[in-house]
């Protein structure tokens, strides 16, 4: 029986011999894996593995897939490394007739590894992270360099509102739209959202940013996109019944095309005004 506890002891500091240095190396790859999550915001094209996910069309949507990929290598890891022991466990200490269990005391080298190594992950997936949300949520451009707009989201609906020819909000020559948002390219653009009835939430997939618009306060989500497209935007926010027909166009045009766009609604808006004399 002691031979036997002492040929397992044995056993288990191998195995921690073992895998004492590819912990270290994990813990090195995770290192250089948080450079690109806490880094400068990068352009989200240099990022080559999209797989499943909808292309980038902003700056900080590379650091997001970055860091997606980034969980799912390291939780891939730990499953294949999980159901490996376990089957090997299974098969090799199986019952057998005639043999009896050993007990075995520990070993204090595999203790340390297995509780280092998944709290350095946390701790670096942590880092990564937080570089990636202060990017988004604490970096906030200036409203004076920025485009402003708010959006006001209902059942089922966004009400768009820009500030008119006097720069300022909730006058009489706000230009309003409905389900549709138009911004220029390369510029920073701020969304003030403003629930009007329930719980709605600002979703632009390919940005890989979610807000949620909440009744009676303001919360606000900014984006630069660098080239002219058009993206959906979704609620993803169970909001009622009709929720599922709640979409938007966010319509992203060349700097020029943006301003005589804005231009036009300019002069609509004061024919209007114009007419209701």
């Amino acid at each position: 029986m002691r031979a036997r506890l002492s040929i397992l002891r044995s056993r288990l500091h191998s195995v921690g011999r073992w895998a004492a240095p590819p912990a270290f190396a994990v813990l090195l790859l995770l290192a250089a894996g948080t450079r690109a999550g806490a880094g400068p915001v990068a352009d989200s094209s240099s990022h080559g593995h999209r797989w499943w996910l909808p292309a980038a069309s902003t700056a900080v949507a590379g650091r997001i897939d970055s860091l997606f990929i980034l969980i799912l290598w390291i939780t891939s890891a730990f499953l294949v490394l999980v159901v490996a022991l376990f089957v090997a466990f299974v098969i090799r200490y199986r019952h057998r007739e005639g043999r009896r269990a050993a007990h075995v005391t520990g070993n204090m080298l595999l203790e340390i590894v297995w509780m280092a190594v998944p709290a350095a992950c946390l701790i670096a997936i942590a880092y990564a992270s937080n570089g990636a949300w202060s990017a988004m949520k604490e970096e906030f451009p200036r409203e004076s360099e920025s485009l402003v707009i708010i959006v006001k989201p209902r059942q089922f609906q966004w009400d768009v509102v820009y500030a008119g020819a006097d720069g300022r909000f909730e006058t009489a020559d706000d230009i309003t739209a409905i389900n549709r948002l138009d911004v220029p390219a390369g510029r920073n653009v701020i969304v003030k959202l403003m629930a009007q009835d329930v719980i709605h939430s600002f979703f632009v997939p390919q940005f890989r940013m979610k807000q949620d618009a909440v009744p009676g306060m303001t919360t606000e989500m900014w984006f630069n996109v660098p080239a002219p497209g058009t993206f959906e935007i979704a609620c993803a926010e169970l909001c009622g019944l009709g929720h599922y027909r709640m979409q938007g166009r966010l319509i992203v045009h060349a700097p020029a095309e943006y301003d005589a766009w804005y231009a036009g609604r300019l002069r609509e808006k004061a024919a209007e005004s114009a007419n209701a004399r």
